[in-house]
């Protein structure tokens, strides 16, 4: 029998904190009955998100393409569903349960680099993309290539989402971290990279790329345009690759903001050097099609040599699931006007982005409302970043710890406090310390993804439970 102490020793220090203890205990409440409101992750649709029609019809059309050939076809699908599952089948008439090209199926990847070009009004090379089960098999490719020496090191934004640190733990790599600026909208802070990056070189890491996510998970930050560029333009500095995590761009919520990518920026620059791997996902947006794991991955700047490396690798691995794919086309290439699907296409997307929308505002306003949380509202994503302040008990002085000490006081206190709120609201949200947050804070990480009725609830509840918890530190 295999024993723990076997077991890869990277793999025992791996964290992944939004499936971690809370969760687990909040699923053994669950099941004795109690109601919980689950934040701690973006699952769309295990939240009540409705998918798409329009993707579930020319999905249920190619898992059972004889359905295209029953009379009654015409009555249960509309036209374009139906033209538009015929043309994925002549494009890839092995269907949905063989195996496709490593990359990806070619008519997929040109739909993709077509979607780039719209999006942005810059060239794409159907060429640079691979399509990949989701983003983060994207982002562990990403990683695969890169790390080649045990000192190597990547730079990943505090907080993260920490598939980030999991994945630079499995892989033997080195985390530097730099810290997203709070008081700035968590916008990136050039003196802090520079900071960050002298500091790794001085303890004997080699840096070879930065992670950037944009909209910010779990922050719900949008970068801006100047932004961007100073990232852009350190990375070329220090020979960085950008790993750009870009998979929110649907979910801008705040007036006059809108999402603009790493590779648009980089072209405007006429940036030539730097290497760029973009990331998308048919999990977020306004599809939710989490269980499906479809995404992508878009690379410049990189030779073909190096590429073929990447292609291999994505080889070894077969290649990604086909469903993902389809869901991955349909996501770069809806239904336009005029097409019979297209009204109800615009309405249930339109519907789910001003749902989102809404709720980012009544949880930003009324956790901010709060005596000793600070918010403001998300301006994109599905998450906030909850910043709050708890007396610290008798006989505890932070001002005396290390960092090191500070941050492992920190983590059990905000371990404590939302294991606390789960057990006494039923409110499943995940400790700041399992995205990283700076020294001498706390925080918590909320998706805004259930219903408006459990976002009311959650608001109410959050702000009793705040005020007595708070009450009873202070009596100790």
């Amino acid at each position: 029998m295999v024993k723990l102490t076997d077991v890869n020793s990277k793999l025992l220090k791996a964290r992944y904190a939004v499936r971690g203890k809370i969760v687990n205990r909040a699923q053994e409440l669950e099941g004795k009955g109690h109601k919980i409101i689950y934040c701690n992750i973006g699952n769309p649709q295990a939240l009540k998100q409705k998918p798409l029609t329009f993707v579930r019809q020319v999905l249920s059309l190619l898992e059972y393409p004889a359905l295209m050939d029953s009379p009654e076809a015409a009555k249960l699908f509309p036209a374009d569903a139906v033209k538009r599952a015929k043309t994925i089948l002549g494009h890839n008439p092995s269907g949905t349960g063989a195996y496709t090209q490593s990359a990806g199926i070619p008519f997929i990847r040109k739909a993709v680099a077509d979607f780039i070009h719209h999006r942005d009004g810059i060239p794409a090379d159907m060429n640079r993309v691979l399509l990949t089960d989701g983003a983060s098999k994207g982002v562990q490719a990403a990683f695969t290539l890169l790390t080649n020496h045990e000192n190597d090191g990547y730079m990943i934004p505090i907080p993260q989402y920490p598939l980030y640190s999991a994945t630079i733990e499995l892989y033997g790599a080195k985390q530097i971290n730099y810290f997203l600026d709070e008081g700035a909208g968590w916008q990136l802070n050039e003196k802090e990279l520079n900071a960050s990056y002298e500091g790794a070189k001085k303890a004997g890491i080699n840096p070879v790329a930065i992670a950037v996510i944009n909209p910010g998970n779990p922050t719900g930050a949008l970068l801006s345009h100047e932004n961007i560029e100073m990232v852009i333009r350190f990375a070329r500095k220090h020979h960085l690759a950008i790993m750009a995590d870009e998979v929110y761009q649907e979910n801008v919520y705040a007036p006059g903001h809108k999402f603009v990518s790493f590779a648009k920026v980089m072209h405007d620059m006429g940036e030539t050097e730097a290497t760029l791997f973009s990331f998308h996902s048919v999990s977020k947006g306004f599809l939710g099609e989490c269980g499906h794991r479809g995404g992508y991955m878009e690379v410049r700047n990189m030779s073909d040599e190096v590429y073929a490396e990447l292609v291999k690798l994505q080889s070894i691995g077969l290649c990604s699931n086909v469903d993902g794919q389809v869901v991955t086309y349909l996501m770069v290439a809806p239904p336009v006007k005029g097409d019979e699907s297209y009204e109800l296409y615009v309405k249930e997307r339109d519907g789910i982005l001003g749902d989102l929308k809404e709720k980012a505002g009544i949880l930003g306003k009324g956790l901010s409302a709060i005596e000793g949380m600070h918010i403001d509202v998300p301006q994109g994503a599905m998450y906030a970043f909850v910043r709050f302040e708890l007396p610290h008990p008798k006989g505890s002085y932070p001002a005396k710890m290390s960092p090191a000490e500070l941050q492992k006081y920190g983590a059990a206190r905000d371990e404590e406090y939302c294991l606390r709120l789960l057990e006494e609201t039923g409110i499943c949200v995940v400790p700041g310390s399992g995205f990283g947050q700076a020294p001498g804070t706390l925080h918590f990480r909320t998706t805004f993804l259930p219903p408006k009725e459990d976002i009311l609830a959650l608001v109410e509840k959050m702000k009793a439970f705040h005020s007595a918890y708070t009450a009873e530190l202070k009596k100790k």
